[in-house]
């Protein structure tokens, strides 16, 4: 046991010699914080409102990724990143320009590239390739399915063709490949 304690120690002793790196964030505000926002998080963040790199699990109030980030999330109300690679759970999840994963909420938007399952009651996505579950569910592009009461696919080609003959949305269930 205390060579494991010792070995525990001495990584955490090498990761905080890195200062761009480290394996605890505790964060009131971006700036009022253990750490940096500059610095990357490998392991655990507990925020009332925090923003960094990440590449863990991020709890909390609101959680704010930038960068590449990737891993859990979940946030009383709500999760933001630039490109997230991993699980966010949240009220309301955002981000803008990539998502890899699920985000399971409320409200999940994706401003940019969206691959994976969102579940919520309203789903929003620019590039969706995936699953949208939802109550409402919009994308521009589709390349997937929509499960919902409406479900809306702004670029599908049936409505290029037949625009007089098919509505925006359908209910239930719409897809695209």
């Amino acid at each position: 046991m205390k060579k494991l304690i010792t070995i525990v120690a001495l990584g955490f002793s090498i990761a905080a010699l890195n200062a761009e790196e480290a394996g605890l964030q505790l964060s009131l505000t971006p700036d009022v914080a253990l750490k940096s926002r500059d610095t990357t998080i490998r392991g655990l963040s507990l925020n009332i409102w925090g923003e960094n790199p990440q590449r863990g699990v991020a709890l909390g109030l609101i959680n704010g990724s930038t960068g590449e980030s990737g891993g859990f999330t979940w946030a009383f109300l709500g999760n933001y990143a630039e490109s997230y690679t991993g699980v966010a759970w949240g009220l309301v999840n955002y981000s803008t320009t990539t998502f890899v994963g699920w985000q399971g909420g409320a409200v999940n938007y994706a401003q940019g590239d969206f691959t994976g399952l969102q579940s919520g009651f309203v789903n929003v996505a620019l590039n969706c390739s995936g699953l949208q579950l939802g109550a409402v569910n919009y994308a521009e592009n589709l390349h997937g399915v929509q499960v919902g009461f409406l479900n809306v696919v702004k670029s599908n080609p049936w409505f290029s063709e037949f625009p007089d003959k098919l509505a925006l949305a359908f209910p239930f269930v719409n897809w695209s490949f």
